[in-house]
């Protein structure tokens, strides 16, 4: 009879998800609505499309606004930093530490000057390249070797304008294509979780 009941209450325990099941999703950007529509904030931007359409509400928690859901026995938590860039490395490690997360079901999603508009491109690892967001985050874990989601946002801008143009919002007909890559992005998120980084890549990447 004690076995049946130890077995009972076995049951009733919440059921723990395997850490290689559970992936970290970082957009990257700044807090504020001063911020909000800026091609620097396009990590956020791509969370806010996701969570949309999973009908989920960012709530504020520590470092970051956050969601999760499972999608096909997979749990992503999606986390918006309220560090502000430069110190986005914190809220990273807050929450890879605390949800005991592997380091490669990290994605962190960034703008990238070196791409044109629009074009997705998804690494293993790789350098910050000048990205304070990605340089902080380098600093914090000691390693390079994180998966990172690059969305395209051209270097239409002139020379000493680079702050200025990355600080600024989209333009009339890049807000047009926007809609369009933002939920081609949701759609590589989701791909990251449950096909895996290789296929995503051979999938998404330069599309």
């Amino acid at each position: 009879m004690r076995a049946f009941f130890a077995k009972l209450l076995s049951k009733s325990k919440p059921e723990e998800i395997d850490p290689m099941k559970k992936f970290l999703i970082v957009g990257l950007g700044n807090p504020g609505p001063k911020y909000e529509n800026t091609r620097h904030n396009i990590g956020f931007k791509i969370l806010d499309t996701l969570a949309e359409k999973r009908e989920l509400t960012f709530e504020a928690d520590r470092y970051a606004d956050k969601a999760e859901f499972n999608f096909k026995g997979k749990k992503f938590i999606l986390i918006k930093p309220s560090t502000f860039m430069n110190l986005s490395g914190k809220a990273v490690r807050y929450w890879l530490e605390k949800e005991k997360i592997s380091i490669q079901n990290l994605m962190v999603i960034t703008d990238d000057l070196n791409l044109s508009f629009g074009t997705l491109r998804l690494k293993a690892k790789g350098s910050h390249g000048g990205h304070n967001g990605l340089k902080h985050i380098q600093d914090i874990l000691q390693t390079t070797a994180y998966p990172r989601f690059r969305f395209g946002i051209s270097d239409e801008f002139s020379k000493g304008q680079q702050v200025d143009y990355v600080l600024s919002e989209w333009t009339s007909k890049e807000q047009e294509q926007l809609e369009e890559r933002l939920d081609t992005s949701s759609e590589l998120i989701l791909s990251f979780g449950t096909a895996g980084i290789h296929n995503t890549m051979n999938s998404f990447n330069g599309k």
